[in-house]
């Protein structure tokens, strides 16, 4: 888990030659000043709309793509904002809700001025995560303040925790041979997380059933989000070049000269030379599968280029495509002429995504409440939308209740014997700590006042460290708290719960489809994944909310009408062979008239 040194900085009221003026102050002078002051922490959790916020992050990323979106670009032509639009997307939208925060505070809007620079401080860091290996870039109030058009003369682009990260680098775990010797086959599916990798294999098995092969790239660099060796014939198993995410590397083009160019976020004037400055800081990082250097996008263009004119295959299937090695494998499908289709391997929502926007020319979604969205963001001129389920759900029938109550008993009650009447599981999101513990004080507040006796297993996310939920196992015994082997995760032990709650994880989708009652948790200002509106869930934002929810539950699990589900997730275990079909089809050149859901254009 990502955790910066804390220390408190302060914004404070310091005019030049009777001029309204502000400079970044430390912890000692902020505590003597007697002029208007505030600390950066309570600066930035003032209250902000998220709506405007959305919409100027869009507007400053519009601006970035006139200034400068081919500033750089791959051999194969992709841009360096088309690539990286996610990682960028998201440091923009830190600097949007720092530029909000100060238009929010009432003396700076009465009195706005320009920002003194805290010598020294990096302009890019690191804020806190509990993520095991996706690092939530930030840029500093002294970066804020670059931005903006202070001089930095003796402050370096990065902080130092930033610049003492130590490079990704994962070897690879079977000998892969140089794409030249791979044999040809009808698919490539690319994975990177553990999701993908549920959500793209069956398919793949199906298609093995009936004697088509595929290439299965595995481009994890988190170990836990590796796949397994397929056991099916037909799929093969092969990884990129061993430290291919391990490239550094400096981005000439992008360190331009300051010129007039500038963007308005309310009322900050942004220099688009300084921000594009600052963004490659990102670009020149290694920063794993989820967050390449530019220097590893490059090589892996290369190196997928080179499968792909080996295997010819027909089809790129893919659970990611706006991420960068997602959106590159599809840019470069096109170049080789290969269809793309997208499998839909979590929950959407309209604010969920770091950048509204699918590539792929099929796209496979779980629900009817995801087509109109999926339609949208559509950004290929043929786009077909299809609700088909999600293949990682055709199995959830077949999941053992009885086995998996025995694993949650034995959980909360190790060795003693000692169990409570009844069991919640928390599917996890890798959130920061400060949302993961309300979250937690939350439940088990809420927990505390319900009838009955009541343990809590919280289940991490498959990206998550669980070494954050240490302090939240430090309580007085009751309720009952133990975590859940990341390996078996909610998935896991679902089935056997009394009640499923979670903030925005998909699990809460399969408890729904399995009838266990789900409790969507988190302020009402916080993002849920909607099954509240479809009768599937009860609405928690406060413990009386978790208490009066526990305290009516059911006995029994009753599963939900298909009527209800359908708008979640259509659920008739054959998802995986629908998608299989639709592959085959596109690639027969036969028309889609067998599918259930007959595909929808996105134009």
């Amino acid at each position: 888990m990502t955790r910066p040194p804390r220390h408190v900085q302060g914004l404070a009221r310091a005019d030049i030659g009777g001029q309204p003026a502000w400079a970044l102050v430390g912890e000692g002078a902020l505590a003597t000043l007697a002029s208007t002051r505030i600390t950066t922490s309570e600066l930035e959790a003032l209250p902000l709309d998220a709506q405007e916020h959305e919409a100027l992050v869009e507007h400053v990323m519009d601006a970035l793509q006139w200034y400068g979106a081919y500033l750089k670009t791959t051999p194969g032509g992709a841009g360096w904002l088309y690539v990286q639009h996610v990682p960028v997307r998201r440091l923009v939208a830190q600097v949007v809700r720092k530029l909000m925060a100060l238009s929010a505070w009432q003396p700076f809007r009465r009195a706005p001025g320009p920002l003194k620079i805290t010598p020294h401080e990096g302009l890019v860091g690191l804020r806190e995560s509990s993520s095991r290996e996706y690092r939530a870039y930030t840029v500093t109030w002294s970066g804020i303040a670059y931005l903006l058009g202070t001089t930095a003369l003796y402050n370096p682009f990065r902080t130092a925790q930033l610049s003492s990260l130590t490079p990704v680098r994962v070897d690879a775990r079977v000998p892969s041979p140089p794409p030249s010797a791979l044999p040809r086959t009808g698919v490539v599916a690319l994975s990177w997380s553990s999701r993908h990798a549920a959500t793209l294999l069956p398919v793949l098995e199906d298609l093995a059933g009936g004697g088509r092969t595929s290439l299965l790239v595995d481009l994890a660099t988190d170990p836990a989000q590796r796949c397994d060796t397929p056991a099916a014939e037909g799929i093969r198993l092969i990884t990129p070049p061993a430290g291919l995410f391990a490239l550094s590397g400096a981005m000439e083009r992008l360190q331009v000269w300051d010129d007039e160019h500038v963007v308005q976020v309310e009322e900050h004037v942004v220099r688009l030379s300084r921000l594009v400055r600052l963004l490659a800081v990102l670009l020149e990082t290694s920063g794993g599968c989820t967050q390449p250097s530019w220097r590893s996008m490059v090589r892996l263009e290369t190196w997928l280029s080179g499968v792909l004119d080996a295997s010819r295959p027909h089809t790129l299937l893919v659970s990611n495509d706006t991420s960068p090695v997602g959106a590159l494998a599809v840019h470069l499908a096109d170049l080789h002429a290969v269809d793309t289709v997208h499998v839909q391997h979590g929950a959407w929502t309209a604010e969920s995504v770091a950048w509204p926007a699918l590539h792929s020319r099929d796209i496979i979604v779980m629900g009817d409440r995801d087509a109109p969205l999926a339609k949208s963001w559509a950004r290929h001129p043929d786009a077909e939308v299809h609700v088909l389920g999600q293949p990682r759900f055709d199995v959830l029938a077949g999941l053992g209740r009885d086995d998996q109550r025995q694993y949650l008993e034995k959980l909360l009650g190790p060795g003693s014997g000692r169990s409570p009447d009844r069991i919640m599981v928390w599917a996890c999101q890798p959130f920061g700590p400060d949302r993961l513990k309300a979250h937690a004080d939350l439940l088990l507040d809420g927990m505390w006042k319900a009838q009955g006796e009541w343990g809590l297993v919280i289940a991490p996310h498959p990206a998550q460290s669980p070494e954050v939920f240490t302090s939240l196992m430090q309580r007085d015994g009751r309720p009952l708290v133990a975590v859940a082997d990341p390996q078996v995760g909610a998935r896991g032990c679902l089935a056997g719960a009394d009640v499923v709650a979670s903030a925005y994880s998909t699990c809460g989708i399969e408890a729904a489809l399995l009838g266990v009652p789900v409790l969507e948790i988190g302020t009402a200002e916080e993002r849920t994944l909607g099954l509240a509106a479809h009768g599937l869930a009860r609405r928690c934002t406060t413990p009386a909310d978790v208490a009066d929810a526990l305290s009516t539950l059911p006995k029994a699990h009753t599963a939900a009408e298909p009527a209800s589900t359908d708008a979640v997730c259509r659920w008739s275990g054959d998802s995986a062979a629908l998608v299989s079909q639709l592959i085959v089809s596109r690639a027969s050149g036969n028309p889609l008239e067998h599918l259930p859901n007959e595909g929808v254009s996105a134009r």
